[in-house]
């Protein structure tokens, strides 16, 4: 038995990851600021409600959990927003800041609190993407939050030898996210939306809860076939 704690259970990637880890009898913690009724069934899984861009309500919640599990097997660093689909010039740098608050920031104020509260984690996974590296038009803060993202797990794992500091891109996930992306309306500059579109409902884009298996696969390969800090694509996995 493993003992976990996935940020942003409430949907998507975090709740199909925290409901199977469970099922196989996993002890989860799962933080978010939005309950979740399906994940309240599962017994081995509890539920820590917080804002993670909330630095004091984030670690007065999380304080009475660390205080009674001072060591973890895995951390996943999961929660995060798309923002604004769009070029660089027509979206604020507010909307921006929003963006790399969630996505980037948030994590860290995670990471420091762990690390003030003297608490041991073996292996922690920063929920990356591929838009991190491809460049893709449109995808602005999204895309910086995420290469954000990557080299702070690269410089984390400099600092914290002894624990596996990773970031990995799930690939294509059915979730909120997509649905979203799906009710925009086309736009011949972001060609990368209607291959997102194209690819809902098929194999090419599972539900979370389908690639949650491989998901752990991939956690283990990182932690046992490449280096602390390292940033992998599961679609290129050998796993």
């Amino acid at each position: 038995m493993r003992k976990i704690l996935i940020t942003g259970t409430s949907s998507g990637l975090g709740d199909g990851l925290a409901r199977y880890l469970s099922s196989r009898n996993h002890l989860v913690y799962g933080l978010s600021r939005k309950d979740n009724a399906k994940l309240r069934k599962c017994k081995s899984y509890h539920h820590v409600y917080a804002d993670l861009t909330d630095r004091n309500a984030m670690q007065n919640a999380l304080k009475p959990v660390l205080e009674a599990n001072p060591e973890w097997d895995l951390i996943v660093l999961n929660a995060g927003v798309l923002g604004e689909i769009g070029d660089m010039h027509e979206v604020s740098t507010e909307s921006m800041k929003s963006v790399m608050e969630i996505n980037l920031w948030a994590n860290k104020y995670l990471l420091d609190f762990l690390i003030k509260s003297n608490v041991k984690f073996h292996q922690l996974v920063a929920i990356s993407s591929g838009a991190a590296v491809n460049g893709n038009r449109g995808w602005n803060a999204y895309s910086l939050s995420k290469a954000a993202l990557n080299m702070m797990m690269q410089l984390y794992a400099q600092e914290l030898p002894e624990t596996h500091f990773s970031a990995l891109a799930p690939g294509l996930v059915d979730t909120d996210m997509q649905a979203h992306i799906a009710s925009l309306e086309s736009d011949e500059r972001f060609p990368s939306l209607d291959k997102l579109r194209a690819a809902r409902g098929t194999d090419k884009m599972p539900r979370p809860l389908e690639l949650a298996p491989k998901l752990l696969e991939a956690m283990d390969a990182l932690k046992t076939k490449y280096p602390s800090g390292s940033f992998a694509d599961i679609r290129s996995m050998e796993i």
